[in-house]
């Protein structure tokens, strides 16, 4: 069996180091001018992440070798390059039997899609799974054990990627029939991620965080049910679990930038330092169009757009949570 990681940002290269023992033959593309001759070289990298390479994973930055005879193509580039990567992809000779499994978390601008959308306009014929849940890379490195949610609109495709990709004792997998909910549990949830930063930076409290963390969940499911996700999913490990991990996380990326935001640093200068995407960022945005698009309130996910694009002041940023028109804590009514 022969897998293909295409993308070697730090999840990219975690999940090759991750995955070797379970394949024959691993390929990991990126693109050229991110290739390092010593990382060729020496198959070990410092940024950005620490990790070396087993000896037998080969390092490519021609697409059409990488994926060559793969029976599986991980797709761990940032939700803006998806479309584009895809594209390259039918044009490299991918083969209708091969399956293509996204990790990226977010919602294509300005058309609002969630990628499994998007690389199915690409490519049509192929079988397309998504990889979701509490995966913080630095942690997995260390070996660490976590557990994640695999989704297709094939459930063979989706049993086939669950055991293949399966970690005895480090990365434990579930089958999930909700593509829809596993998709927008782990895109919407950086958002919120980035509120949470900001609140610790902002040394708001335990409090203020269990409050962000609900209020930010009723969020995600208003929007993601409006949608068609089946809201038992979003308490799953593709929602709440990636939701926990992920805003209480200093490794979190999206965190990250709400601490450096609520430190009162700008967003360029945090994404510079940073080194690497946030997704969350983008989605923020993406949130608003589509709460707006659908008359649904997301006061949260509005602010935190705000606290992004905007020179809002953190105090504003609190004032404008803390003060909005009482109102009733609704919840979603499970069929019991």
């Amino acid at each position: 069996m022969k897998l293909a990681v295409l993308g070697a940002g730090s999840w990219g290269l975690t999940l090759t180091w991750l995955l070797t023992n379970n394949f024959d033959d691993v390929t990991i593309w990126s693109r050229r001018e991110d290739l390092t001759e010593e990382f060729l070289k020496t198959k070990s990298i410092e940024f950005p992440v620490k990790v070396k390479l087993d000896d037998k994973v080969q390092i490519t930055s021609d697409l059409k070798q990488a994926i060559e005879g793969a029976d599986i193509i991980l797709l761990v580039v940032s939700t803006s390059g998806i479309r584009d990567v895809s594209k390259k992809l039918k044009e490299a000779g991918i083969k209708n039997n091969q399956i293509v499994v996204n990790t990226s978390k977010g919602l294509e601008l300005p058309g609002l899609q969630r990628m499994s959308e998007v690389i199915e306009e690409e490519l049509p014929e192929n079988n397309i799974v998504v990889l979701s849940g509490p995966t913080l890379a630095k942690e997995v490195l260390k070996g660490l054990p976590t557990a994640a949610s695999v989704s297709s609109k094939n459930t063979e495709a989706a049993e086939y990627v669950q055991k293949s990709l399966n970690v005895a004792g480090k990365f434990r997998l579930y089958t999930n029939p909700d593509l829809v909910g596993v998709e927008l549990g782990g895109s919407l949830k950086n958002v919120i991620a980035i509120a949470s930063g900001f609140v610790d930076a902002m040394k708001l409290g335990d409090n203020a965080r269990g409050a962000i963390l609900t209020r930010g969940m009723a969020e995600i499911v208003r929007l993601s049910i409006e949608l068609g996700a089946n809201p038992s999913t979003l308490y799953g490990l593709s929602g709440v679990g990636d939701l926990i991990a992920t805003c209480s996380s200093p490794l979190s990326r999206n965190y990250q930038v709400g601490y450096k935001l609520g430190q009162g640093k700008k967003l360029d200068d945090i994404l510079k330092e940073l080194g690497s995407v946030a997704e969350g960022v983008k989605t923020s945005k993406a949130v608003c169009e589509l709460a707006n698009k659908l008359n649904i309130q997301a006061p949260l996910a509005s602010v935190i757009y705000e606290a992004v694009y905007t020179d809002i002041s953190a105090k504003e940023v609190i004032n404008k949570l803390m003060n909005r028109n009482l109102k009733e804590e609704e919840f979603y009514q499970f069929n019991v």
